[in-house]
């Protein structure tokens, strides 16, 4: 991880699979992904004012042919790097 968030500890409990369900377009799925992921998944629907079931249902509407967990996850990476573009521009 950047910015010195990766400990020695962080391995174990940051790269652990957790599995969740989400809710999109009224039905119940489930999605295994790490840890992390869902910390930043959680962080980016709130910096959206979204519930993450709702940015969920974003996604899966765009996601074409890709499966909902590796939509999520191309998602995520996307708009963190995004996110790190616009910091670095606005120092």
């Amino acid at each position: 991880m950047e910015g010195g968030a990766w400990s020695a500890a962080a391995p174990t409990e940051a790269t652990r699979l957790v599995k969740r369900s989400v809710v999109v377009a009224g039905h119940r799925t489930s999605v295994s992904r790490e840890d992390a992921f869902w910390g930043r998944l959680r962080r980016l629907a709130a910096e959206r004012g979204l519930s993450v079931n709702a940015l969920a249902a974003i996604v899966d509407a765009s996601r074409g042919a890709a499966n909902l967990s590796s939509a999520l996850r191309v998602y995520v990476l996307e708009a963190s790097s995004a996110d790190r573009g616009r910091e670095a521009g606005s120092q």
